[in-house]
């Protein structure tokens, strides 16, 4: 029994010991390239880039996903815009280099009012509000409750509605109060760099993950013990959040673009995306043939083409997307199939 407990402790000082290593290490490998600012007693991480002299566009601020940071926005759409409009790349509350702040951050409305306080803290009056996966239900969010400040919102494969289904158990279990801490100071990291690849592809299937994707979405900070429990808290808490969040999407008043593929094996296009189109007045829907999850990386011209319609410059959304389906073709498997690794959302 002696010895039996000296090997668990051991064992136990040994992952916590690696855990606490390799969070530096990555820290080291993707160091800080926002700024923080205070919130509210709290401190926001964001890359703000000024507005050019003439601006083409208004502000344009950019949510990331579960999982993600502001790297993974900035990789995507950082050289589509500069030059033509003021940026705001966000770390969502307790991802990145941002800190959590309070309970209220534990669902999307509390995270819409910390940027909607970071946008004012940064000289931003209103923007085009880009959200994606899980920033597309901050992004709505943020359009319910700040409708003065929301010049347009874009949709990208967003998460909006409530399934029939629950998030995986590793999650629930991160999220708890003192086990969670435990867990994700012993088990999390090492199993997620043990993953890290195979599931970063599986976000993006069917499609192939950009060459670099590791290095410039820097997709490894969300494995730190921090930011997996934020992660954790916020998916734990999504499905009930929806199921009282849906029905005010129908008071939004913004121009909206809803842009997704038919391939999404994350996010259910017809439960989400084609829902919302009906809800929005006037939305516009894009449908992208043989994109996934990921339409940020693999269809940003559509995305441009959105946004500068947005900001007043005609664009025929369709037209764009059918010559993203035209050059992805001919890398795309004849049927989208099941990704490399099962990373839905929405798990029945």
């Amino acid at each position: 029994m002696t010895q039996i407990l000296t090997v668990l402790i051991g064992l136990v000082a040994a992952l916590y010991g690696f855990t606490a290593w390799k969070s530096h290490a990555i820290e080291q490998s993707f160091p800080n390239i926002g700024t923080l600012t205070d919130v509210g007693g709290y401190k926001l991480n964001a890359l703000h880039i000024p507005a050019p002299a003439n601006p083409q566009m208004p502000p344009i601020v950019f949510i990331h996903g579960a999982s993600g940071n502001l790297r993974d926005q900035a990789a995507a759409f950082r050289h589509l815009f500069e030059g033509k409009a003021e940026m705001l790349f966000v770390d969502r509350p307790g991802y990145g280099y941002s800190e959590r702040g309070g309970p209220e951050n534990d669902t999307p409305d509390g995270q819409a009012d910390a940027i909607a306080t970071l946008m004012e803290r940064t000289g931003i009056r209103s923007a085009i509000i880009v959200g994606h996966s899980f920033g597309g239900a901050i992004a709505a969010s943020f359009a319910v409750q700040h409708p003065d400040r929301t010049a347009g919102l874009v949709l990208l494969s967003a998460v909006l509605y409530p399934w029939n289904g629950d998030v995986d158990w590793y999650y629930h279990l991160a999220a708890r109060p003192w086990l969670g801490r435990l867990f994700t100071r012993l088990v999390t990291l090492p199993a997620g760099l043990a993953v890290i690849d195979k599931a970063t592809q599986a976000v993006f299937h069917p499609n192939p993950r950009p060459e670099g994707y590791l290095e410039d979405g820097a997709p490894a900070l969300v494995l730190r013990p921090d930011n997996f429990r934020s992660n954790a808290i916020d998916l734990s808490n999504l499905n009930g959040y929806l199921g009282r969040a849906a029905p005010r999407y129908r008071g939004i008043t913004a121009p909206t673009v809803i842009i997704t593929g038919d391939s999404d094996a994350i996010v259910s296009v017809d439960i989400h995306s084609r829902q919302m189109a009906r809800d929005v007045q006037g939305a516009q829907l894009v449908v992208i043939h043989g994109v996934g999850h990921k339409p940020d990386y693999v269809a940003g011209d559509v995305v441009q083409a959105a946004v500068e319609g947005l900001a007043g410059v005609p664009s025929d959304l369709q037209a764009v997307a059918r010559r993203v389906e035209a050059r992805i073709a001919p890398h795309a498997p004849e049927q989208a199939g099941e990704p490399a690794m099962d990373m839905s959302i929405e798990r029945p």
